[in-house]
């Protein structure tokens, strides 16, 4: 058992044999344990040095390894989900070393990727994808004739979503070779684990069982009602033996609970279920952080963690005080109101921690509802709540949000309920990827009719934003970046601000005038001071401040939109179709995320590279100043 993280590469001489699964395949099945504990190390030394997800990947050592162990990979298609479980994954199939690399620029996704190595055979940032996908490559082997096995690992809170139900349940009526393992970390299903249940599991998936099953099927098919009966007989006594039931229902042949930390019985549970035909089911039931004592006595502060500082002499200094958090100030507020307000609900998709609904959940029970990894229904379930008189307020990340579109649009902007949608992680969220990057909710909620989007700059706006949107009847939506705030004073008192009125920050003579979308407001008065700029801190996408925007256009030369979200169909594109509507003729530099996805790093960086910092807003707008002289060469 590991009590602290390693800051030095720890020995590792059984995994550094160990560069690609084949060679993992050379090995003794008693060698493999002692492998298990040499991953584990190493992967807390890892994780040590980049900061990352580690808690589900303690988890699933002794499973990764099985199931490299048994399967031909990456012949055989192993899917993981969701993707922070597969850093284990990663060391073992070639990154080893690549992993001090991991969620820096230029180097590891946090994530498995396609582009990245052939044993990445699907892309997941997002959960509840993996047996989807894996059914879909079951389906396409078998078009092509090819006997390659199909691999589902799904946990970690995964099984929660509707998505992973709708790919059960079509898994049986296309019949296709397809294996489901669930990774159980959270005791969510069954805690019936070990011995009688590890060797009832290995008997189930025994060939000698399958045989004699399928022996008796042809037998007792042809007398009436006997093999109805006998199907039954086995269903009810693997039903007092395990949680098979629901997937039995589906159509998957279940297996389990098996011991996900018992190498022996995860290795000859999958020999035995290999080369079974038709959809399978195992059940493993694992712990989170397993085998570091500080995770497995804290899974959710240990999910993940920041990278370990060098150790330093201890100075004594006066602490620097850190501003709040967005996530923080929407916390605070959301208690500061439901204070006032019996009616408002708080409701989050598996996001209490992230989104900082912990006080809230503890002081208002009765109306707080974490939905799990449920995004359709978080949406539709607070549509439901609007319709009879509740508030609800949904607290959700940009990224995942766009898992709920129809539902946004279809239940609750057509119906023009009285929803808020307080958007955490708005814009580049850094070492996570462009998986979970905030940069299209402008773009996709501004076309949406009934809508109200705020965009503020610093955390008092935030605050009186969100009072703004809750005040508001109809759908509104708040959108934030992850991360500290500026360190602005943050008013107590719950104030609203007026719909669709922007503010002027700074007037400058220069010509140019920078419409700022959010808490890059404060990147452009860095600018402003060198360009001298106007600043105008816009406030609200939707309803637009045209008025504003009019009175910019007739006294500048150049208008500059700048946001943190997607060029194409954002702010500036508000700023551009209103002009055109108006037959304003005034040039205008759209600013914000380009029309790519943005690689991982830390945000300063995905800040810098799209040229959304002050040096890059000064350097665009200095371009296209220049490129609009007339050229004294073409003057004959």
């Amino acid at each position: 058992m590991l009590h602290e993280i390693p800051r030095h590469r720890p020995d590792t001489p059984l995994l550094d044999r160990v560069d690609i699964p084949a060679q993992l395949r050379e090995l003794e099945p008693r060698q493999l344990p002692q492998l298990a504990e040499q991953l584990r190390e190493y992967l807390l030394y890892c994780v040590g040095q980049t900061g990352g997800h580690f808690g589900a990947g303690l988890g699933v050592v002794e499973l990764t390894i099985a199931l490299h162990y048994i399967f031909n990979t990456p012949e055989d298609r192993l899917v993981w989900d969701v993707g922070h479980q597969a850093y284990p994954h990663k060391i073992l199939t070639g990154r080893r070393e690549a992993m001090l690399s991991l969620r820096q620029r230029d180097g590891l996704a946090a994530f498995p990727r396609r582009s990245e190595s052939p044993y990445d055979t699907f892309g997941v940032g997002h959960s509840s994808t993996s047996i989807s996908a894996a059914l879909g490559m079951a389906i396409a082997s078998r078009m092509q004739g090819r006997n390659r096995r199909a691999i589902a690992v799904i946990g970690d809170g995964a099984m929660t979503a509707g998505m992973a139900f709708e790919a059960l349940n079509h898994a049986s009526e296309v019949n296709a070779n397809l294996l489901v393992v669930l990774n159980d970390n959270d005791m969510s299903i069954s805690a019936n684990v070990g011995g009688l249940s590890n060797y009832f599991a290995r008997l189930l998936s025994s060939r000698a069982y399958h045989t004699m099953r399928e022996g008796s099927r042809k037998v007792l098919s042809g007398i009436p009602k006997a093999w109805e009966l006998a199907r039954r007989t086995e269903e009810h006594v693997k039903g007092m033996m395990a949680p098979s039931t629901l997937f039995e229902e589906l159509g998957f042949n279940y297996i389990g609970p098996v011991d996900g930390h018992n190498l022996e019985a995860l290795v000859s549970t999958l020999h035995n279920m290999r080369n079974l035909n038709g959809p399978q089911f195992l059940h493993v039931v694992t712990q989170k952080g397993h085998g570091f004592a500080p995770a497995e006595q804290d899974p959710i502060g240990y999910h993940a963690i920041t990278k370990l500082e060098p150790e330093a002499p201890i100075k004594v200094a006066t602490p620097k005080p850190t501003p709040p958090k967005y996530s923080n100030v929407f916390g605070r507020w959301l208690v500061d109101m439901a204070e006032q307000d019996p009616m408002l609900v708080g409701i989050t998709p598996a996001m209490k921690d992230g989104s900082d609904l912990i006080e809230f959940a503890e002081r208002f029970p009765d109306r707080y509802f974490d939905v799990a990894i449920a995004e359709q229904h978080a949406v539709t379930l607070a549509a439901g709540i609007a319709c009879d008189g509740g508030k609800p307020v949904v607290a959700i990340y940009s990224t995942f949000l766009q898992r709920a579109y129809d539902q946004l649009v279809h239940d609750v902007a057509v119906q023009d309920l009285d929803v808020l949608f307080a958007i955490d992680r708005a814009g580049l969220v850094g070492e996570d990827g462009p998986t979970h990057a905030g940069c299209y909710d402008l773009a996709y909620m501004r076309c949406i009719p009934n809508m109200v989007i705020m965009t503020p700059a610093d955390e008092n706006e935030t605050r009186q934003m969100l009072t703004t949107g809750y005040r508001h009847s109809g759908p509104a939506a708040v959108r934030y970046p992850r991360g500290s705030g500026v360190g602005v004073e943050i008013q107590p008192a719950l104030e609203s601000l007026p719909i669709g009125e922007g503010e002027m920050q700074r007037q400058g003579d220069g010509g140019v005038a920078i419409l700022a979308f959010g808490t890059l407001l404060h990147n452009a008065l860095k600018a402003a001071e060198s360009l001298n700029a106007s600043v105008a801190n816009m406030r609200f996408v939707k309803p637009l401040d045209e008025e504003l925007v009019r009175q910019l256009a007739l006294n500048h030369r150049l208008l500059v939109t700048l946001e943190e979200g997607s060029i194409m169909g954002g702010a500036g594109s508000a700023v551009n179709e209103f002009l055109q509507g108006q037959g304003l003729q005034t040039p205008v530099l759209n600013l914000g995320i380009p029309d790519r996805f943005i690689e991982h790093g830390k945000p300063t960086e995905l800040l810098s590279e799209c040229g959304l910092d002050a040096a890059g807003i000064i350097s665009a707008v200095q371009d296209r100043l220049a490129a609009e002289q007339p050229s004294k060469s073409a003057k004959r």
